[in-house]
């Protein structure tokens, strides 16, 4: 096959004749990647994230549920939105610093918690250290692999994120010990619903590393030696524990799949245990996985500091639209009285700019950061954090702007029926009328 009628880069390595690009293939990226750690786009992370993982550690990173139609949507819709860009009399003054839930930050991007293991040795505590390097804030996952204590260590603007596991007792408890270690605010994440299966299957994950997993990962772990490197170097292998489920540091630790278990079988939250929680708190409380309308003015009673515009990066209910179609009714409907962040599908800084134009105060990043720490552990993820500023930057001056406070819907080219008012009697259609009268003006 001719590589100039492949899809893509991976597509076109594959097809290019070995003696055009040495006979090592992979190993002359590798060779490449070693010799320049840095890479230009969050594409070129994931592609490298791809090749040093582990088929069942990179499979849990893509993810989706069901036939993957959110997670997809959550990406293609930002692709939907065009830019309308101005000529002359632009600016280099850049501002991006703002504020999310009283934290200072050097732009609005902040790290959502993401439950996600053996992706590199260090794991969050290299996360932490790079968005602390960045002056950006960091979401620390109850299902993470790191102790929260070592994590409010490496970066103190870090907020703790909680599903509810068990009963109010054990919620208290957790949530006390991220008190304890300095955690300056809550994340409830209640968007679950516990969705199984993946049309392109799912990978193996075992519960713990015992001699039956060991032997049934062996194939894939010996296949991606730098990886099995990385962790041998630690003198550790990924545990699969989540030391963040229990209420005194130090405590055995369920399994991810114990305490998944327990997450099941603990009864689902109401209005009145949000609010019962953000009491409890008594301080920043961020409410994730917020979809319409009507449950954002509902959090909004119940006292919240903020909302997340989610859908939980495509892994909850298939064929929720993606978050940035819900976006803008969410904003309009609340933002004067809550913070409204959005998360899903931010891949480039000129999505962080068409997160804000419709109303966003900021946005939550996941995958994109994932592939930044299996490509290159903290520097992977400082670097992913160096693209989105720099591209929120440019998106900037393309449009004539010194301050993202300046950004709104005039700036881009919102295609008829783009938005998806949920939570409001029969809205789809006159929202779409009003996208595609906000993209004329533009």
């Amino acid at each position: 096959m001719d590589p100039r009628f492949c899809v893509d880069r991976d597509e076109a390595l594959a097809c290019t004749p070995a003696t055009a690009r040495g006979a090592g293939g992979n190993e002359d990226e590798e060779s490449a990647e070693m010799a320049n750690a840095w890479f230009e786009s969050v594409a070129e992370a994931q592609r490298r994230a791809k090749r040093r993982l582990p088929k069942g550690v990179y499979g849990a990173l893509v993810a989706g549920s069901d036939r993957g139609l959110t997670v997809d949507d959550n990406t293609a819709a930002f692709g939907e939105l065009g830019f309308a860009p101005h000529v002359a009399g632009l600016s280099n003054d850049r501002q991006l610093a703002t504020t999310i839930m009283g934290q200072p930050t050097s732009m609005p991007v902040m790290i959502s918690p993401t439950g996600v293991q053996a992706v590199h040795p260090d794991g969050e505590v290299a996360v932490a250290r790079a968005a602390a390097a960045r002056g950006v804030p960091m979401g620390l996952s109850s299902f993470a692999s790191k102790p929260i204590e070592d994590v409010v260590e490496a970066n103190p603007q870090t907020f703790f994120q909680m599903y509810w596991v068990g009963d109010r007792d054990a919620m208290a408890a957790r949530m006390e010990r991220a008190r304890r270690a300095g955690a300056v605010g809550l994340i409830a994440t209640l968007d679950w619903s516990f969705a199984y299966g993946r049309d392109w299957g799912s990978p193996f994950i075992p519960e713990k590393i015992d001699v039956e997993a060991a032997r049934r990962y062996a194939p894939q772990v010996l296949a991606k030696p730098r990886w099995l490197l990385d962790f041998a170097r630690t003198g550790k292998i990924p545990d699969l524990t989540v030391p963040n489920m229990v209420a005194t540091p130090g405590e055995p630790a369920p399994t991810f799949f114990g305490a998944y278990g327990m997450w099941t079988a603990s009864p689902m939250p109401s209005w009145d245990d949000v609010t019962w929680l953000r009491e409890q708190w008594g301080g920043q409380f961020m409410l994730k996985g917020v979809m319409r309308v009507d449950d954002a003015k509902r959090a909004v009673d119940a006292g919240v500091t903020a909302i997340s515009v989610s859908n939980h990066g495509g892994n909850n209910l298939d064929g929720t639209p993606a978050a940035i179609r819900a976006l803008p009714a969410i904003a309009e409907a609340v933002g004067d009285q809550v913070e409204v962040l959005m998360d899903g599908g931010i891949r480039r800084g000129s999505d962080v700019a068409k997160a804000l134009a419709l109303g966003a105060r900021a946005v939550m990043i996941g995958r994109a950061y994932l592939w930044g720490l299996a490509a290159n552990g903290q520097a992977g993820v400082e670097n992913v954090l160096d693209l989105l500023r720099d591209g929120l930057g440019s998106a900037l001056i393309g449009l004539g702007h010194t301050s993202i406070a300046d950004l709104g819907p005039g700036d881009l080219v919102i295609p008829p029926f783009f938005e998806r008012h949920l939570g409001t009697p029969g809205a789809d259609a006159p929202a779409g009328a009003r996208a595609s009268g906000k993209g004329d003006g533009a």
